[in-house]
């Protein structure tokens, strides 16, 4: 290693361990510290309830998730509660001809129940959508000749976001994942085929809870909604059982940005870490980003001292994520010198062929799998936006059945192979499939994405992090 590259390695060793002991001390000071501090481990965080009597259902791709969440809201008998980032009044949620726009099935349902829309109000200044100008444009039409309420939410941190993605209706479903009701910046309107029929297609994924559970996604709705509108909404009542899952709502709330959680909470960090510590077979992981060194640590400990050597690591990203794609590659530099060639790790991303078109599709997806135990499917990325400075909300469940069968159905789209080809030992299908396709890109959906030799082409997020992250 020539001096160039030992300096290089210093300063990005340096400056990651300056972010992550900044993040400690923050934690620590707002009575979080165990998240960073402890080596917690499990399938829940303490840090939120833990319900039973659920049921849970995986939405993959727009083809699956916009429609379901369509009829939720026609079907709607008590309210309707919707909160993202952005949703666009003109964006039809499904290609029928005869579909309405999202403004006009808003409005027809505020026609007969309480109809509430909670977006983001922009960044305070016009460098990134949505701005503040396209928000108010938003919140005009929604509520124009109809009973909707739209309000929108200035309290970010410095450039940071609201970024969750939620539908409450009936205190009964609840829709959390990584879906908006927009086109901003990609078309969330695809299937797990995939055609490349369109400039770039659009992974991403919902899942939809009904049960105990629904009552915590919808009290984090009315708290946020009673700052921010000044309207009191009634407790949350508590669903009937409705199936055999065990699920928690964990979020990502900033300090200092509600009055009803003034240290914040972190539950979604610490959710992620105790999973990914307690891993012993496969960690599967879809996200639009992986540049958190929180999370990079655990992954680098566990592929240098592996549980077994049939212990596996599959990671599913953005050729190109809207930002931040040096860090995320600098970050998989550092996952395959602790792999060390031994093939535990791969990192992939996908291209969608038709004839003579080749099209990437956009990992939008926030969702992970552990030992095929462990799920959760939500709004937060694996940066550090979205686990200490965004408003973020996911579920987890430890529901093995809802586990397996997502992994595989997302396993069967992206090989494209039926589910009874890659109902295997996780590390038999990785290293007769995954692995061999990724390398034969030309012919199928995956792609190897590359880690950097040069580190300090991942310094972008760790400084970014020091500048804004108060």
């Amino acid at each position: 290693m020539g001096l160039l590259d030992r300096i290089d390695n210093r300063l990005g060793d340096g400056l990651e361990r300056m972010l992550c002991s900044h993040h400690a001390r923050r934690l620590r000071k707002l009575g979080w510290g165990d998240v960073l501090d402890d080596s917690g481990t499990g399938w829940f965080t303490p840090h939120a309830p833990v319900r039973e009597g659920c049921r849970v259902k995986v939405l993959v791709d727009g083809e699956q998730a916009l429609p379901e969440m369509v009829e939720a809201i026609k079907g709607a008998r008590s309210f309707v509660h919707l909160a993202g980032w952005h949703s666009s009044p003109d964006f039809r949620p499904t290609r029928d001809e005869a579909a309405k726009t999202l403004r006009d099935l808003l409005a027809e349902a505020a026609e007969r129940i309480p109809v509430r829309v909670l977006l983001w109000a922009g960044p305070p200044v016009p460098a990134f959508e949505p701005t503040r100008k396209r928000a108010r444009a938003a919140r005009t039409e929604f509520m124009r000749d109809s009973k909707t309420q739209c309000v929108l939410d200035a309290r970010e941190r410095t450039l940071h976001c609201h970024h969750e993605k939620l539908l409450i209706v009936d205190d009964e479903t609840a829709f959390v994942g990584g879906m908006d009701f927009t086109a901003l910046e990609g078309d969330r309107h695809d299937s797990p085929k995939h055609p490349a029929d369109r400039p770039i297609g659009w992974h991403d994924a919902v899942m939809r809870a009904d049960g105990p559970v629904v009552a915590d996604v919808a009290g984090h709705f009315r708290a946020r909604w009673a700052e921010i509108a000044g309207e009191q909404l009634p407790q949350p009542r508590i669903p009937e059982p409705a199936g055999n899952s065990t699920v928690q709502f964990v979020r990502t709330i900033p300090e200092k940005t509600y009055d009803f959680a003034p240290r914040g909470e972190f539950s979604a960090l610490d959710a992620y870490l105790r999973a990914l510590r307690s891993a012993q077979d496969l960690v599967y992981l879809e996200n639009q980003f992986l540049w958190s060194p929180e999370i990079a640590e655990v992954l680098i400990d566990k592929l240098r001292q592996p549980p077994h050597d049939r212990f596996r690591v599959v990671l599913v990203l953005p050729r190109k994520p809207s930002n931040g794609a040096d860090t995320t590659r600098g970050q998989l530099g550092r996952l395959l010198e602790a792999d060390d060639g031994n093939h535990r790790l791969l990192a992939v991303t996908l291209t969608s062929h038709d004839g003579d078109n080749k099209v990437p599709v956009y990992v939008h997806a926030k969702l992970a799998i552990i030992d095929d135990k462990w799920m959760t499917v939500g709004s937060a990325n694996l940066n550090e936006h979205s686990l200490f400075n965004d408003t973020e909300a996911n579920l987890v469940t430890d529901d093995a059945a809802a586990a397996k069968d997502t992994r595989l159905r997302l396993w069967s789209e992206h090989l494209q192979c039926p589910v009874s080809e890659v109902d295997g030992e996780p590390a038999d299908v990785i290293d007769r499939l995954w692995r061999p396709y990724a390398e034969n890109h030309e012919k199928h959906r995956l792609t190897l994405l590359p880690g950097v030799s040069r580190r300090v082409d991942r310094l972008q997020g760790p400084l970014r992090g020091l500048l804004v992250d108060g």
